[in-house]
C-alpha cells in the first residue's frame, strides 16, 4: 500500500514521534533525547554519502566508534575539553575514511558495500583486541563529562542541548556542501554516471569528500558519546550501531536532512514506547519499522515533501538570442589522428582521423560495428584509446577524463539518454557555470518540443549545451523522431552551427543527415572508408555497396 493509503500513516508516525518525545523527556528526563541528537549527527553524516553519493556504505558505525575512542584516549589521558575532544573525533573519522575511501570507492556498489562491512569488522576486532589502547573488552572508564574551554556543562540537559547544538552544527555544514546545483548533480550522478561525466560533473571526487565529510560527522557524535556517557567500549563499533544509522536514514528518507533527524528520533524513542510490551518489545519494535518502510517507501520526509511541494512551478521565459553566445575559438576544433581500439581479438578502430572545424557539421556513417560509437567514446574519454592523438581547440586531451573534456567544452549526448523523470528541466543547471545555462535549456526544450512535453533525448542535448560546449557530440539524435520532430532538430542543429559550434553526429537516418551535415566520413570494419560532402559520398560505389546494401 502506497501514495494516499500511506499518507496518513506517515502522519501518525509523526505526531507519535512529537508526543512520545516529549512525554518520554516529561517522564523519564532527558538522556533518550540527548543519544537520538548523538544518532541524528551520524545519521546526517550518513546521508552525504548513503544518500546523496549513493553509495552504500556499512562503515558509518566504525566511524562514530572511532570517533569515540580518539575522544576517550584523549579524556583519559587529561585532555577533557570538548573544544579539542570534538575537533580530535571529526579528524579521526575523516583521517580513517580518507586512508580506505581511495581504494573502496573505484569498487561497484555491491562490492563496495561488502569492503566497507569487511573494514567495519575489523574496526571492531581491534576494539576488542587491542588491550593496551582500547582496554579491551572492558573499554575505557572514566571519561569526564562534557566540558568547553574548562567550563563544565555536566549532563541532564544541559548535554541534550550539547547534542543538539551539534545537530544543528551536522545541518549548517551539510546545507554548505550540499547547495541546489550540486544535489541535482548528485541525482543524475546517481542515476547514470556516463550522463554525469559528460556533463562535466567529476563523480569520483564528489563521492570522496562526501564520504569523508559524512566520517567526520560520525566521528562528531562519537566523541559526543563518549563525553555523555562516561564509558567507551566495544560496543560503539559492533554492527547494531550500522543497522541504527542505516534504519533511521531510511526510514526517516534517503537523502534529506531532515529525514536523517527524524528518522534518528523515532528509532531511539521507538524502542522505549514498546518496552511495556517487555518480552515481546523486541518484536513490536521490528514489526513498526517493517510497516514504516513498506508503506512509507520514501519515507518521512519524502512524504512531507510530496505532500507540501507545489503543484506546478513557473519556467524562466526563454532567450531566443541566447543561442548565438554559444561561440566557439578560431581554428580547428576537434583534431583526432590515428585512433586505434581493439577489444580482445576485435579491431574497433585502426588508424582514423576525424576533425571538425567550428561552425562546421560532419556526419558519421557506416554499418553496424564500424566503429562510429566507438569513435565518439574515444573522443569523449569514456574508452582508453589503444594509440592516436586527439586535440580540443589544440590541446591534448587523450589522457584526460571524460568530466575534465567537458569542463574544457566537448559535449556529448547519448543514444539512450536515463536522466531521471524527476529531474526534468533541472537538468539544464547541471556543473554549468554560465548564467546562461537555464536559458539554453529552455530554449532547446521549446525549439524540440514546442507545447508538447519534451523527450528524454531533448532533456540530454539540452543537459550537453547548458555547459556551453564548443565541441558537440551526438549520437543517433533523430532516433525514434517523427518527421516533425527531426525538422526541428535539423534547424536547431544548423543554427548552432551558425553561431559557430562544431558537431559531430552519428546517425542512420539518410534524409535527417543530408539535411544537416556538411561532411559525412563514412566507417567500415574501423577504417576510413570515405570521407567528404554528403552527395559525393552518398554516390561512392564502396559506400552503396556495403553501407547502404545496394548491388552493382
Amino acid at each position: 500500500m502506497t501514495g494516499a493509503a500511506a499518507r496518513p500513516i506517515g502522519w501518525v508516525l509523526i505526531f507519535m514521534m512529537v508526543v512520545g518525545t516529549g512525554w518520554e523527556a516529561f517522564s523519564h528526563g532527558p538522556a533518550t533525547l540527548t543519544f537520538a541528537g548523538v544518532t541524528a549527527i551520524a545519521v546526517v553524516g550518513y546521508q552525504l554519502v548513503f544518500g546523496q553519493a549513493g553509495a552504500l556504505s556499512l562503515a558509518q558505525g566504525a566511524f562514530f566508534g572511532i570517533g569515540a575512542y580518539a575522544a576517550g584516549l584523549m579524556s583519559v589521558g587529561g585532555l577533557d575539553d570538548l573544544a579539542v575532544t570534538g575537533p580530535a573525533g571529526v579528524l579521526a573519522g575523516m583521517v580513517a575514511a580518507a586512508l580506505i575511501a581511495l581504494p573502496v570507492l573505484r569498487l561497484g556498489s555491491h562490492y563496495f558495500a561488502l569492503a566497507t562491512l569487511v573494514l567495519a569488522q575489523l574496526v571492531h576486532l581491534v576494539a576488542v583486541n587491542w588491550l593496551a589502547v582500547t582496554g579491551g573488552a572492558n573499554g575505557l572508564y572514566g571519561i569526564a563529562p562534557p566540558q568547553v574551554f574548562g567550563v563544565g556543562l555536566g549532563l541532564g540537559w544541559q548535554g541534550a542541548a550539547i547534542a543538539w547544538g551539534g545537530v544543528a552544527f551536522a545541518i549548517a555544514v551539510w546545507m554548505a556542501l550540499l547547495p541546489r546545483r550540486r544535489r541535482i548533480a548528485l541525482s543524475l550522478l546517481r542515476a547514470d554516471p556516463n550522463t554525469a561525466a559528460a556533463t562535466g560533473i567529476r563523480g569520483d571526487w564528489l563521492r570522496f569528500w562526501l564520504f569523508v565529510a559524512g566520517a567526520g560527522m560520525a566521528g562528531l557524535a562519537g566523541s559526543l558519546q563518549a563525553h555523555l556517557v562516561g564509558v567507551v567500549s566495544p560496543a560503539v563499533t559492533a554492527f547494531p550501531v550500522m543497522v541504527t544509522i542505516l534504519a533511521a536514514a531510511v526510514v526517516g528518507g534517503r537523502g534529506s536532512v531532515l529525514g536523517a533527524v527524524l528518522g534518528a528520533v523515532l528509532l531511539v524513542h521507538l524502542p522505549e514506547w514498546v518496552r511495556p510490551l517487555e518480552e515481546h518489545y523486541l518484536l513490536a519494535h521490528g514489526a513498526l519499522l517493517l510497516i514504516a518502510i513498506l508503506l512509507i517507501p520514501e519515507g518521512i520526509a519524502g512524504l512531507l515533501r510530496r505532500q507540501m511541494e507545489p503543484i506546478s512551478s513557473e519556467r524562466s521565459v526563454p532567450d531566443d538570442k541566447v543561442l548565438e553566445r554559444l561561440s566557439n575559438k578560431p581554428g580547428a576544433a576537434l583534431d583526432a589522428t590515428g585512433l586505434r581500439k581493439r577489444f580482445g581479438g576485435v579491431v574497433a578502430l585502426d588508424g582514423v582521423d576525424l576533425s571538425v572545424a567550428p561552425g562546421e557539421i560532419v556526419g558519421l556513417i557506416g554499418p553496424n560495428g564500424s566503429g562510429k560509437t566507438t569513435a565518439l567514446n574515444l573522443l569523449s574519454g569514456f574508452e582508453v584509446a589503444d594509440g592516436g592523438s586527439v586535440r580540443l581547440d589544440g590541446e591534448e586531451i587523450a589522457h584526460r577524463s571524460p568530466a575534465a573534456r567537458a569542463r574544457l567544452g566537448l559535449g556529448r549526448t547519448f543514444q539512450h539518454p536515463t536522466i531521471p523523470a524527476d529531474l526534468g528541466g533541472k537538468a539544464v543547471f547541471l556543473a554549468a557555470p554560465s548564467p546562461d545555462a537555464a536559458s539554453i535549456g529552455d530554449v532547446v526544450l521549446a525549439r524540440l518540443a514546442g507545447e508538447r512535453d519534451a523527450s528524454p533525448g531533448s532533456h540530454d542535448l539540452a543537459r550537453a549545451l547548458a555547459n556551453k560546449p564548443t565541441v558537440l557530440l551526438l549520437d543517433e539524435p533523430a532516433a525514434g523522431l517523427s518527421s516533425e520532430e527531426q525538422r526541428r532538430l535539423a534547424g536547431l542543429l544548423r543554427d548552432l552551427s551558425s553561431n559557430g559550434l562544431a558537431i559531430v553526429v552519428v546517425e542512420h537516418t539518410m534524409d535527417f543527415l543530408s539535411r544537416v551535415a556538411d561532411r559525412l566520413v563514412c566507417l567500415s570494419a574501423g577504417q576510413v572508408l570515405a570521407e567528404g560532402f554528403p552527395e559525393t559520398v552518398l554516390k561512392d560505389e564502396a559506400v552503396r555497396r556495403l553501407y547502404l546494401g545496394e548491388t552493382p
